[in-house]
């Protein structure tokens, strides 16, 4: 990723978000050629030179001030996640250019974490990296997200390609848009939270591959991309579609976990005395529940779990398409 041409997209983006009216400008009915703020009124706001604005809107922010970073997120009026996303550009344009290694270790989860999310019975608990893979989780996130688990398999293979990743899911696998009914909020929110990586680690391989593969692969993808935007996942609601347990509004909580840089914990719970909680309860009946062998022994109608504790090796899964979210 060009780090000069990311910083521009992105302060341009910002600025355009902004009327003059938000930022208390008077514009006396004028016509105006530029969506949102001018950038010497950006500059005005941030208590800087027009031409020294002008520089950083070009992608020189080598040697700039957190001060200044700081005055001109206030001009432009940044939310905590687009703070936080200016200050890691700017950081990484001070940061010498190191060449990535040919292919960065796997992550792997600790043992004590996996016996915590073995020990999470009533709840979905799992482990992701920033490019959303999936590293480790629980049974029941095994069952409630099986198909988002399975889609790193080739067609006809059990063992993983690679690790399961929660936007190629999103974005590649048909199944996407009747899994989560709120297909347009959550595809917005998983690019975000790329973009938001792509900040902190630029120059990272794997990410940069994914963005690449997904950007020309999928339109949709590729559109929400240029939009800039960047989110830090904490806490919410996601609503599910599963084809075992039905509906499910779940509130999620995220937890950075401190001793292992880069992943952060999943967990999912139902409201007491809901219909999800139901639904949440037969989903974990369902899991514990091996499989009915056929009279050939195999599994019953293939509906098994599948085991995301065993980590794959990077591949290239075959034969995915595009969803359809029209």
């Amino acid at each position: 990723m060009d780090r000069k041409e990311e910083i521009r997209e992105f302060l341009i983006s910002r600025r355009a978000k902004i009327s003059p009216e938000q930022a208390g400008i008077s514009s006396y009915g004028e016509l105006r050629r530029v969506p949102g703020l001018r950038r010497e009124e950006v500059a005005q706001l941030a208590g800087v030179s027009a031409d020294y604005y002008t520089r950083l809107e070009r992608g020189s922010l080598s040697g700039v001030s957190d001060s200044v970073l700081e005055a001109v997120a206030s001009a432009l009026q940044l939310d905590e996640a687009e703070r936080t996303h200016l200050m890691d550009l700017a950081r990484t344009a001070n940061t010498p250019t190191r060449r990535a290694p040919r292919r960065p270790p796997q992550q792997r989860v600790r043992p004590g974490v996996l016996q915590l999310l073995d020990g999470m019975t009533v709840v979905v608990a799992m482990v992701q990296n920033g490019r959303s893979d999936v590293l480790a989780a629980n049974l029941l996130a095994r069952a409630l997200y099986a198909e988002v688990l399975d889609s790193a398999a080739p067609p006809g293979q059990a063992t993983p390609a690679r690790l399961p990743n929660q936007a190629r899911y999103i974005f590649l696998d048909p199944r996407a848009g009747d899994f989560y009914p709120d297909w347009p909020a959550v595809a917005a929110t998983a690019v975000a939270m790329l973009r938001f990586e792509a900040g902190r680690n630029p120059h990272g391989r794997e990410l940069n591959e994914l963005v690449g593969e997904l950007t020309t692969r999928s339109g949709p993808f590729a559109s929400l991309w240029a939009g800039h935007d960047v989110r830090i996942h904490t806490t919410g609601t996601k609503r599910f579609h599963h084809p075992v347990a039905g509906d499910l509004s779940l509130q999620f909580e995220t937890l950075h976990l401190p001793g292992d840089e880069g992943q952060t914990l999943f967990t999912f719970t139902a409201e007491p005395g809901s219909a999800s909680e139901n639904a949440l309860a037969f989903l974990a009946s369902w899991a514990a529940s091996p499989p009915e062998p056929t009279a050939a022994g195999d599994p019953a109608g293939g509906s098994t779990v599948p085991e995301a504790r065993v980590q794959a090796q990077p591949g290239t899964p075959k034969g995915k398409t595009e969803p359809s979210h029209d």
